[in-house]
């Protein structure tokens, strides 16, 4: 993995983050995002992230094959600043390969420089590849969300993770 690079994500972006959360949902099992988001719903995303916020992109031979976004927990709630939410999507045929590791430690070193004090992730319930790689990072599974997830007609509870840093 040599060539892998991870850095942070412009505007100019949003098609390769879109075309990842197409692959991802079509798969139907592993995130809650059902409808991919277009290309100027994302760049209007990424755009409108403060200084605290980011999406960090891991890219092999110049292709963007994963994704990781650190997002604060409730924009709207200055009592709840230090808490970020964690978000991990890597192409399928790249999962497996520390791809998730690289960037969790690229992002939660960035994390900490911007004065957050805790990460909460939602996992489905059903991926439990997922739950294991957070709780390999040191997140703890503090809750469940029942049915909370609804993808063609099949329900799937939520998890919640966190992680003090």
């Amino acid at each position: 993995m040599d060539t892998l690079s991870l850095r942070r994500a412009t505007p100019a972006d949003a098609a390769s983050i879109t075309a990842i959360w197409q692959a991802i949902a079509a798969e139907k099992v592993y995130s809650a995002i059902d409808r991919p988001f277009t290309i100027e719903e994302e760049r209007a995303y990424i755009e409108s992230l403060s200084a605290r916020e980011a999406i960090f992109l891991a890219e092999f031979d110049a292709r963007v094959i994963g994704f990781q976004t650190l997002d604060l927990w409730a924009r709207s709630i200055n009592s709840m600043r230090h808490v970020a939410q964690l978000g991990t999507f890597v192409l399928r045929e790249w999962r497996g390969r520390g791809i998730g590791r690289r960037l969790a430690a690229h992002t939660l070193a960035f994390a900490r420089t911007q004065g957050y004090e805790k990460i909460v992730v939602f996992v489905r319930a059903s991926n439990g590849r997922a739950q294991r790689f957070y709780a390999g990072l040191g997140l703890k599974t503090c809750g469940r969300l029942a049915r909370q997830v609804e993808i063609d007609g099949a329900y799937d509870d939520e998890v919640l993770m966190e992680l003090f840093l």
